[in-house]
């Protein structure tokens, strides 16, 4: 059901909420604008992020919540001052950003919405857990229907399945952006720790950007098969291997660690750069990482965070996609199963996303 004041979603109510416990209901919907697009909403993927909020594992969620960014669906009601070129019927995408300044505050100039970095916009607001410019709440994709400024709504290319095209807009534009920031490409060695959602990603943009090596790193050595059928030029096991920090030392150009975790090996890791190399941080412990800032030293080496990615991005990255054939690995959910999927992706079951279909 969808009318201007009431959605009807899975509505995370408290903590609990991330145990299997969400409640399918109406809630209240972002108040309609004329430079808003409405969605009726086909696929919304599963992201790491919506269980940390569901469970206020980074700081307290403000329930009741719908949680969902990586949403995919047509276009059903499009404001007479929207950007872009979207029509009633285009199949679109929303990623995790619902807004940002973009230079509105006459007293207020934004160097990041100049320079189309618009992930990090101070004055960002994110597709849930936030609130719209308006004092609307945001509410994400686990629902029927999807309201939001017409800016970082982004059209889907023709020939890439929306099913495919849904986790590329959080998990998928999350690596995409520092692999382009870093300039990776030909002659470059990239190393991706962590094969899981973000992880395989990363192996696919890599290798389609013309990396020289893409290399796998994990704990143990089950993970070998998933990364060379994704394309991996090789495979580090940590646990098996005793001295693969010293094999492997100076090996890099960009590391992306796709793990969230508070007890990874992070000072050996960074004995991995080259001269120059850089590590980027893409996962999000709920807690601080041990880091040791005299391996940077010798190296020249960096570490670096990343946010998602701009809208320019996220369609640069989907024509690539649409281009290269990208196919990540997705399992299709029905959202009636929004519970079970949760509690499965927690038990780490998917291989590597799980996208929920209406």
């Amino acid at each position: 059901m969808a009318t201007d004041t009431a959605f009807e979603g899975w509505v995370g109510e408290d903590a609990s909420s991330a145990k299997g416990k969400m409640v399918w209901k109406q809630y209240t919907p972002k108040l309609w604008e004329e430079t808003d697009v409405e969605i009726k909403i086909t696929h919304s993927g599963v992201c790491g992020s919506d269980l940390h909020t569901l469970r206020s594992g980074w700081r307290e969620a403000p329930y009741p919540i719908v949680v969902g960014h990586e949403i995919v669906g047509v276009a059903i009601r499009v404001g007479s001052q929207a950007e872009g070129d979207i029509r009633v019927g285009d199949v679109v995408g929303v990623g995790a950003q619902a807004d940002a300044c973009l230079n509105r505050d006459s007293d207020y100039s934004c160097i990041e919405c100049s320079e189309q970095s618009e992930n990090y916009c101070a004055r960002r607001v994110v597709t849930y857990a936030s609130k719209h410019r308006n004092g609307s709440k945001t509410q994400g994709g686990y629902a029927l229907y999807y309201r939001g400024p017409s800016h970082f709504v982004v059209k889907i290319p023709a020939g890439l399945p929306p099913q495919l095209a849904a986790p590329m807009l959080c998990a998928g534009v999350t690596v995409y952006s520092p692999l382009k920031r870093y300039r990776c490409g030909p002659g470059k060695s990239v190393g991706v720790i962590g094969l899981g959602g973000l992880g395989h990603f990363a192996v696919l943009f890599a290798k389609a950007l013309g990396a020289k090596e893409v290399i796998g790193i994990s704990r143990n050595q089950d993970k070998q098969k998933d990364a060379m059928d994704l394309g991996c030029d090789g495979y580090i096991a940590t646990a098996a291997e005793n001295e693969w920090a010293t094999n492997n030392a100076r090996r890099f150009d960009i590391i992306l660690n796709t793990v969230a975790s508070v007890k990874m090996p992070f000072s050996d890791y960074l004995g991995l750069l080259r001269l120059g190399g850089t590590l980027v941080q893409v996962g999000l412990p709920e807690g601080p990482i041990p880091f040791t800032p005299s391996r940077l030293g010798g190296a020249g080496a960096r570490v670096a965070g990343t946010n998602i990615g701009s809208p320019s991005e996220i369609r640069e990255m989907l024509d690539l996609a649409a281009t290269k054939n990208i196919k990540p690995w997705v399992e299709q959910r029905p959202m009636k199963d929004a519970n079970r999927t949760i509690l499965d992706f927690e038990a780490g079951k998917p291989r590597f996303r799980y996208v929920m279909f209406n």
